[in-house]
Parts: structure tokens; C-alpha cells; sequence
């Protein structure tokens, strides 16, 4: 799970993409890049850490250039190496060349092998090295016929931004699994993950990139290249069950007024006799409210957040992610103790967090836990961008509910129904991938 930006703009673009970073950070904690153009050559800034440890608004603002990329990053478990971090930075036919990715090809490892059967050194373990060797064997002058072909070799989800000295180029994976956006005004062209990205610019016209869409921006503007293929797209719904911000506007669908109805329908799905509704922060939040409105029980702050946490479920490692919870989440014992409580949260993935929470709120005291999951049961793992484990590893595989209601320790857990979860988009739901929760993966140009 990453995070990219792109941005031509009147301005200097270094503090423009800052800002825009900051505002998708939350799709990637471990690292952060920028990639600049002056016109003529590309210049790379990147480390671990979060945007604001990685660079300053300070030195940025210094940078004279008015095309550049950017990237956040959230590494698989054992690949945060520094040589990972993006835009990677390479040439393509003598041309310096860089490019962003959020997402997974499904079929990296055997066109990899291809290539180094072919003599080609690989220097990363990112998808993003080995579209960028593709691009460069199809490459003969024309940018986007050498994508378009690349994109026929690609299987997975994926959202590129590429920076070149002269243009700003961006792409979205044939069935649309990963969100990229397009927003323009008179200073900015603006490509990013999510509309926040866009609209701390002050850029208000933006749009959903379609799915299989090229963009290429330069001095005169941005020219749209759209797939000739009628394909049938697949949106990622648990952008809107989590990954997402909850102001995220992603193919027609805002995620707070998503994740509130969820609230509501799992009301209806499974109504409990309480005290107080709480949400496990942020995620959680918007169903908790929808939760209690629909209910008529007071919604409470059950949980206080350490607004300084990032969060846990990108973090690299199990432990990383115990720990972080701790040191998340506190449960406000004057509140809750005591208490029948409906704990409101977003999925059940590996399930080891939820254990841990529950026990520290039943040393709050608290009198009954009834744990609502505003997603079915995440049973398969994402092979498209979510960083999820293998499927021994995932908690609702392994488990019938009764046995997860037992090994988290609540007194009853409930999951909203899939038909539920697709009728809170509004949708047929027909141009969602629910892979995770079906096992029914996306296949290019067959229906799921």
C-alpha cells in the first residue's frame, strides 16, 4: 500500500508536493521520495520516515523546478530496505526517467525471471523497477504506445506516476483496482492517490483516472489516452472500508458517508442491547456514528487515540503493530467501566490486535464487549496492493465466527453481510473487486 502524487505547476513544485505527501501519508509510513525536474535533468530526494522527518518545507521551497513526483511508501514485511524506496530513478534510451507506484503485479515474479534469463539485473524488490525495465524494451520514441504495451504484460493493481525532464506521465491498471486521480486549475495539474492530495492546492475539478487511462502533462497541458478495450473495471472496495481517507471522493464514492451507512445497516443486520456505542479510532469512527444514530444509544469515546500514532496496520512487522496499538489506543475507563459496549471497528485481518485490544479493555472494567466489523470476513489475502498475510496467517480463514467470538474474547462479534457492505455504496456492486472477502480474484477482461 503506497501513496503517489504528480504535479506540473506555475509554482515551485517542491513545497506543492510536500504539502500533497502529508495529505496521503497514511497511505505509507515507512519512506518518502520526491523526484524534481528542472527541465533538462531529474534530481531524487528520499528516506525512511514519514514526510515530515524525511524533508522540510524550508529546503524544498528552494527547489526551482515546476514538474515533480512524489511517493509514500509501505513496505511488505523484510523489504524496507533503502534501495526500495521510490521513485526509483533510472534511464530509459538515454532519457532520465522516474516513476511512483502504488500497488502489485500478480505476475512480477515470472516476468522478472523472464528479464534476468534475458541478462538484465534486477537492483530492487519493487514492482515498480520491473515496469520501468518494460517500458524501456518498448520504448522507441512514442511514451505511451511503450506503456501500452507494458500495461498488456502487467496482471495486478497498480497507479503510476512517471517524471521525465520534459512531462509529468500517469497510469491506472486496466481494471481500475488501485484509485488515481486527475485535478487541474490554473496553476496546477495535479495526479494523486486521493483528492485530499489534490484539493490542498486549492484545485477543486478533479476526476477519476479510468481504468486502463494514460495521462501525459506537459508545458501545453494534459492530453488523456483511454483504453480502446471495453473492460469490465474493478474497484478496490476496501478503500472505502479502510485504506482510504474518510474524506476520500474515490470512483463516485465518499468513504465517511460509506463507512457511516455500514454503521447503520449492521445495526439492522445484528441489533444488541447496550449501553454505548464506541469506535476503535479512526476507521472505526464514522460506523460507530452510524451505528448509534441508527440505534438511538449514545455514541461514545470509549478509546482515547494518540493523535501522534500512525497507522498500526501498515506497520512492517507483527510486533511492530502490537506495540503500536498500546501505544494507539487507550481505553477511557471513567467511560466504559462498567459499561455494555458496542466496539465499533473496520475489519478482523490477522486478529492478534484484536485480541490484545479487547484485553485492555476488559481491564478497564467494562461490564460487556459486543465487537461490530463494518466488513465480512477478510478470509483471502489481497494480492493487488493491501499488504495482507498468507492465508493461514488471516484469522476469519482459519476460523468460523463463534471461534473467532472465542480466541478475541468478546461476548458476541458480528460481521456486516457482504449484500450489506454493497448496499452502502449505492451500487449493483458489480464493479467492485471483493476478492478478499470472496476469493473470486479479478481476471483482465472476464467478469469476477
Amino acid at each position: 500500500m503506497s501513496g503517489v502524487v504528480g504535479i506540473v505547476s506555475k509554482k515551485k513544485v517542491g513545497k506543492e508536493l510536500l504539502f500533497s505527501l502529508n495529505s496521503i501519508q497514511h497511505r505509507g509510513q515507512d519512506s518518502a521520495g520526491i523526484i524534481v525536474s528542472d527541465g533538462k535533468n531529474l534530481t531524487r530526494m528520499r528516506g525512511s520516515g514519514l514526510v515530515s522527518e524525511v524533508f522540510s518545507e524550508k529546503n524544498l521551497n528552494k527547489i526551482d523546478s515546476h514538474i515533480g513526483i512524489g511517493h509514500v511508501r509501505s513496505s511488505p514485511e523484510g523489504l524496507n530496505q533503502d534501495y526500495n524506496i521510490e521513485p526509483l530513478f533510472s534511464f530509459i534510451k538515454g532519457e532520465e526517467f522516474s516513476i511512483g507506484n502504488d500497488g502489485n503485479i500478480m505476475n512480477y515474479k515470472s516476468l522478472k525471471q523472464d528479464l534476468e534469463n534475458e541478462g538484465i539485473s534486477f537492483h530492487t524488490h519493487t514492482d515498480s523497477e520491473l515496469i520501468i525495465f518494460l517500458i524501456a524494451r518498448y520504448f522507441k520514441g512514442d511514451i505511451v504506445e511503450a506503456i501500452r504495451k507494458t500495461m498488456a504484460k502487467l496482471i495486478g493493481g497498480y497507479s503510476c506516476v512517471i517524471a521525465m525532464p520534459d512531462k509529468l506521465i500517469a497510469f491506472r491498471d486496466r481494471l481500475g483496482i488501485r484509485p488515481l486521480m486527475l485535478g487541474h486549475n490554473e496553476e496546477n495539474i495535479v495526479i494523486a492517490s486521493e483528492n485530499s492530495a489534490i484539493e490542498i492546492l486549492g484545485v477543486d475539478d478533479y476526476r477519476d483516472l479510468e481504468a486502463g487511462e494514460i495521462i501525459v502533462v506537459d508545458k501545453d497541458g494534459f492530453k488523456s489516452y483511454k483504453m480502446e478495450e471495453d473492460l469490465n473495471p474493478r474497484h478496490c472496495i476496501f478503500e472505502y472500508v479502510y485504506t482510504s481517507r474518510p474524506d476520500a471522493n474515490i470512483d463516485g464514492i465518499n468513504s465517511y458517508m460509506f463507512r457511516r451507512r455500514c454503521g447503520e445497516i449492521l445495526f439492522k443486520e445484528s441489533p444488541v442491547d447496550v449501553d454505548l456505542i464506541c469506535p476503535v479510532p479512526d476507521s472505526g469512527t464514522p460506523s460507530a456514528i452510524g451505528y448509534a444514530q441508527a440505534s438511538g444509544i449514545p455514541f461514545a469515546e470509549g478509546l482515547v487515540r494518540n493523535r501522534y500514532m500512525g497507522r498500526t496496520f501498515i506497520k512492517c512487522t507483527q510486533e511492530e503493530r502490537e506495540i503500536a496499538v498500546k501505544q494507539k489506543l487507550a481505553p477511557q475507563k471513567a467511560v466504559i467501566k462498567g459499561k455494555r459496549i458496542v466496539l465499533v471497528d473496520d475489519s478482523i485481518v490477522r486478529g492478534t490486535t484484536s485480541i490484545n485490544l479487547i484485553e485492555q479493555i476488559r481491564a478497564a472494567g467494562v461490564k460487556e464487549i459486543h465487537l461490530m466489523i463494518t466488513s465480512p470476513p477478510f478470509k483471502y489475502p489481497c494480492y493487488y496492493g493491501v499488504d495482507t498475510p498468507n492465508k493461514e496467517n488471516l484469522m476469519a480463514s482459519r476460523l468460523d465466527v463463534e471461534e473467532m467470538r472465542e480466541a478475541i474474547g468478546v461476548d458476541s462479534l458480528h460481521f456486516i453481510s457482504l449484500e450489506g457492505l454493497i448496499s452502502a455504496s449505492k451500487t449493483n456492486g458489480e464493479s467492485f473487486c471483493k476478492a478478499c472477502f470472496t476469493g473470486d480474484y479479478a481476471k483482465y477482461g472476464e467478469k469476477i
